[in-house]
Order: structure tokens, then C-alpha cells, then sequence
């Protein structure tokens, strides 16, 4: 068990890959916004790499232990410390009862995850323990933990001291600027040449006006092909309108002039054009990227996003595991 002592900024449980089948019904997927980061806490303590987990975003929470475990913490620096000392992050450590773990501001990326061997253990919503806030389901009551609270954990078994190699770490550093994958589609047939090139070589800043819904982006104006200025009546008046469709996880929604990423909490469908879409593979970025900071974006194939897809996927094995064995 994990008694809140300072819950942190929306500090929520979250699963991989979250809420599946059900964005018909109005809950999307959820789940962590940095899946690396988020499968990597987890093998560190023995769990599998989907088992329920704490997401800690901006600023971390304070918990004390109420049992012996083994934990970790990885994702953005958030300089863990263990009754006031310093702990590694990347690595599986022991707690005995009483002992407090305290995370504090991010000092690189965004987000750090905490797991506990075992896992965490509230009731399942619609088949996921991931906490979807916008519609209070899912991890703790369907909010971020609060202050007083005890987090029920499962029983598990594992090692301390187990670190994640290096080179099957997220690069995240202190530089301000992300370079993120996208793939074309599925409306980018609604852009001009001269709009893609200016959404690709542009350096967007990441709007405060940001959340687990959508990211909303600051740049210059999009140009559009004659498709999207003269079209039925039914699309809609502005360029950037169309018959309402699905979206996917990860467009880059393009609502009157401003571009929006629709992320882990995002809604299935509207009526704005998605010109690209960011893959999978590259989700754990925009969990690690603050608000102010710039996004580059780098179109690749869909193979290629695949490609790098299947390499994260082979990470999550003893064979990213040093030491503890």
C-alpha cells in the first residue's frame, strides 16, 4: 500500500495500452504518455510491461510505503529521493514500511513513472485501470490521487538493483527542442506543397494550452490545396473543415489554422482535416516535452514507423536488464 502524503501534479495510475475498444462509447485509450519510459519502471520490478502504474507529471508526489517492496522510477528526472536520499532512477530499489519516497520537480522531460512490484491494484474500468480525468473513470475514484489516500499494490516478488542499460533508455535531456516523428496522412492531400514544407521545416512551439487531450501548437499559417477551397457545401466553410471522420490516436488536427495533436485522451471524431499523424513509436516525446518548448517534425513511412514500433516493443526484455540477476 502507498499512502499519499503530497499527491504531486495530477499524479495518476495509468496501464498499457489502456482502455482498448471503447472510443466508439467516448472513452479513448488513456494510458501513459511516455509508453517507453512507462513498460521500462515496470520490467525493472519484475511486472509485466502493461501492469498498472503511477504517472507523475510536472511535479512528483510524496508516498510512504506501508510494506516492504521493490520500486522504480523512471521517465524525466524528477530527482527521486528515499527518506531524504538520493536514489537512482533507471534502477529497481527496496523500501521497507515507513520509509517515504518523495519526487520533486522535473529537472529534464516531463514525465516520470513509478512502479512497485506487484503492481497497482484498483478495480478495472471497462477493462483498463487507466485514469481517463475528463470522464472520472478508471485509476483512483476517476481522478489524480489526493493527499490522504492509500494506493492498494499487489504482491510481487523481485530484485534490487536491476538498472535499465543505457542504450535502452529514452534520450531525454535538458535541450529544449524535439525532433518527432509523423507520418503523411490521412488528409494531406488537403495541404499545398508550400504548407508542407512550412509545417516540416518549422520549429512549433508547444502551447501552455496543452493537456492529455491535445497539444496545441504555435506557428505560422497553413496553405491549402484546391480540394480544401472549393468543395461541397457539407465540408464546411473553413479550408481546414471536413465531413465529420475518425481520428486517430496521434493526428495532428488541424482546427481553423492551428494544428493540435490529439493525444492519449483525445476524442474518436470531428470535422477538421488530420494532414499527418504522429506514430506510436514516437508518443514517449511528446510525454517528455514541457510547454515552450519546440517540436520539429520529420515525416517518415509508415514502414518505418512500424520499423520502429517492433524495435521498442523487443526492448522490453531481461535482455535491457543489467545487474540484480
Amino acid at each position: 500500500m502507498l499512502e499519499v502524503i503530497k499527491p504531486g501534479l495530477e499524479t495518476s495510475v495509468q496501464d498499457w495500452p489502456g482502455r482498448i475498444g471503447y472510443w466508439n462509447q467516448g472513452f479513448p485509450p488513456s494510458g501513459p504518455m511516455d509508453s517507453w519510459s512507462f513498460r521500462m519502471a515496470n520490467l525493472l520490478v519484475g511486472n509485466a510491461p502493461g501492469t498498472a502504474s503511477l504517472e507523475c507529471q510536472f511535479i512528483g508526489p510524496t508516498l510512504r510505503f506501508q510494506r516492504a517492496g521493490v520500486v522504480s522510477v523512471t521517465g524525466g528526472d524528477m530527482q527521486p529521493r528515499l527518506d531524504d536520499q538520493p536514489i537512482a532512477m533507471w534502477e529497481s530499489f527496496a523500501v521497507e514500511p515507513g520509509q517515504t519516497l518523495s519526487l520533486m520537480p522535473a529537472k529534464t522531460g516531463a514525465r516520470a513513472y513509478i512502479a512497485v512490484a506487484g503492481g497497482i491494484v484498483t478495480e478495472p474500468w471497462l477493462g483498463s485501470r487507466s485514469t481517463f480525468h475528463k470522464a472520472g473513470v478508471g485509476g483512483m475514484d476517476g481522478r489524480a490521487i489526493q493527499t490522504g489516500q492509500t494506493v492498494p499494490t499487489g504482491e510481487g516478488a523481485s530484485q534490487p538493483g536491476r538498472r535499465v542499460r543505457e542504450d535502452r533508455r529514452p534520450p531525454i535531456s535538458m535541450d529544449k527542442s524535439w525532433t518527432v516523428e509523423v507520418v503523411a496522412g490521412p488528409n494531406d492531400d488537403w495541404i499545398d506543397a508550400a504548407g508542407h514544407e512550412r509545417f516540416l521545416s518549422f520549429d512549433w512551439k508547444l502551447s501552455a494550452k496543452s493537456d492529455r487531450t491535445g497539444y496545441r501548437l504555435e506557428g505560422p499559417d497553413w496553405s491549402f490545396t484546391e480540394k480544401a477551397l472549393n468543395k461541397a457545401p457539407e465540408h464546411g466553410q473553413e479550408p481546414s473543415n471536413i465531413i465529420d471522420q475518425g481520428y486517430p490516436c496521434g493526428a495532428i488536427n488541424l482546427a481553423g489554422q492551428t494544428p493540435i495533436i490529439l493525444v492519449n485522451d483525445g476524442p474518436s471524431m470531428g470535422g477538421f482535416i488530420n494532414p499527418y499523424t504522429v506514430p506510436q513509436a514516437a508518443f514517449w516525446k511528446l510525454g517528455q516535452a514541457k510547454p515552450g518548448e519546440t517540436l520539429r517534425f520529420k515525416s517518415i513511412s509508415v514502414s518505418e514507423a512500424q520499423a520502429l514500433a517492433l524495435q521498442l516493443d523487443a526492448y522490453y526484455s531481461e535482455d535491457s536488464i543489467e545487474g540484480g540477476k
